[in-house]
């Protein structure tokens, strides 16, 4: 299938696949492509087209397979656009790539100079800024999230950054009610994200 696509294809032995793979998991298959190329702003608008702007904003995520579930499920649920800031943040990678299963391919993967400045700039816009922390007494399960919207997801180890934080138009949290205190932040992300796309 792969030469019938116009693919070359070269047979190697397992340890030059070994040596190649970034992530040790290759299952005897390995595919070469260009560098990941991040998008533009003006892309996530063109996909979002007339339908109600969605965004996802990763606000110094470090965790290269956090980043990557993420950006699966924001492809899944159908938003429009992902932003991370260009420094302190994991960005696109092979360990990326393999947790978003793909979805990073065809979903806008955007690098910005600073997330505060592009909030600012979709607030504009006329775009809600939700805000996901512990500690907000807004329960997002019961809280109309409707669109068009940003969610902005902080840090795993310190959440939101102070700035970050201040530009959110409402600060929302998951409600947990067994002994663990808190979510992954892709495990949370998801449940905001749907919550946003589907629920009221």
């Amino acid at each position: 299938m792969a030469k019938e696509n116009g693919a070359v294809v070269v047979e190697r032995d397992r340890q030059f696949l070994d040596r190649l793979s970034q992530t040790g998991t290759h299952q005897g298959v390995i595919a070469t492509l260009a560098a990941f190329a991040y998008s533009e702003i003006e892309d996530i608008y063109q996909r979002a087209g007339d339908e109600k702007l969605f965004i996802i904003v990763c606000d110094c995520i470090q965790d290269e397979q956090n980043l990557g579930a993420i950006i699966r499920t924001a492809e899944a649920a159908g938003a429009h656009g992902v932003v991370i800031p260009k420094r302190r943040s994991a960005g696109l990678s092979a360990v990326t790539a393999r947790a978003s299963a793909g979805a990073a391919e065809h979903i806008p993967v955007v690098r910005v100079p600073g997330i505060p400045s592009f909030l600012r700039e979709i607030k504009q816009r006329g775009v809600w800024v939700y805000g996901a922390a512990g500690e907000a007494a807004e329960n997002a399960l019961e809280t109309d999230l409707g669109l068009p919207a940003a969610l902005v997801l902080g840090n795993e180890e310190e959440g939101l950054r102070q700035l970050s934080r201040e530009l959110c138009d409402k600060l929302v949290s998951i409600p947990m009610t067994g002994k663990t205190a808190s979510l992954n932040v892709s495990c949370a992300a998801a449940i905001l994200i749907f919550k946003m796309r589907y629920g009221r």
